[in-house]
């Protein structure tokens, strides 16, 4: 794909005897949303870790924005501004204020002036639907607060691509939707985005291609409606049955 923002190619990652990643070719064009689905241990994690490299590659290679992502040091640190990333924890600094959180990347990294990093935080909290917490701390927020709070932290480094790892699966079920409708957003708003997700409805709705994988292998690849109506393989099928019910 020649205006590809992340490309992998003949990724391959074990863990010891298990081989987790098997042979990844796999490219995500700028402003694209691509939701990775599949069964539990088929690799989505460790696929969506290894863009920025939480998680070392045995072969083949990762590029961002046509640069190849180093081991180490200070271009993987570069490297890794670019990419953000959201988990399933939400991964806050339980002593900082929410404020604090968002404008501390872009203070230590990007080394932007504190009243400037203060602005676009509390512009990024509003957009999340958070500023009215800016002075609170992470234990005063709910899961759902705490979640958006993590994704305005992500944008806080103005990432060119986004990473979310199953953001809502550590979520109560009414605070699922709020960070949905934050995430569909920004994919409105043309923020590329790499989505491992359960969550159906939003991957219907947000995706331009979902990837299916099994076995630490990418098994197909499609448009939703395509993906969803008409699934080339048994392995897709079979998953498809199990997470929706007719």
């Amino acid at each position: 794909m020649a205006d590809a923002l992340v490309e992998m190619r003949g990724v391959n990652k074990w863990y010891g005897e298990l081989h987790a990643l098997k042979e990844i070719n796999l490219d995500i064009a700028e402003r694209e949303v691509v939701v990775v689905i599949g069964p539990s241990g088929s690799g989505k994690s460790t696929l969506i870790r290894t863009i920025n490299r939480l998680e070392s590659i045995q072969e083949g290679e990762i590029l961002i924005d046509g640069e190849r992502l180093p081991e180490e040091g200070k271009g993987l640190a570069k490297l890794r501004a670019d990419v953000g990333m959201v988990f399933q924890s939400f991964n806050l600094f339980a002593h900082k204020t929410i404020l604090e959180n968002v404008t501390l990347g872009p203070v230590k990294v990007k080394k932007m002036g504190k009243s400037d990093a203060e602005e676009k935080a509390r512009g990024l909290l509003e957009r999340v639907g958070v500023a009215h917490q800016a002075d609170k701390y992470p234990a005063e927020l709910s899961g759902g607060q705490q979640q958006r709070v993590a994704i305005a932290r992500a944008l806080a480094m103005e990432p060119k691509v986004m990473l979310f790892d199953e953001p809502t699966s550590a979520l109560d079920p009414e605070m699922i939707n709020e960070v949905l409708q934050v995430m569909l957003d920004l994919a409105e708003g043309g923020t590329t985005m790499v989505v491992v997700t359960h969550e159906m409805g939003f991957a219907r709705s947000a995706a331009d291609r979902m990837v299916f994988m099994d076995e630490g292998e990418i098994v197909e690849e499609n448009d939703p409606e395509s993906f969803y109506k008409g699934a080339k393989t048994e392995r897709a099928r079979d998953f498809l049955s199990k997470i929706i019910t007719h």
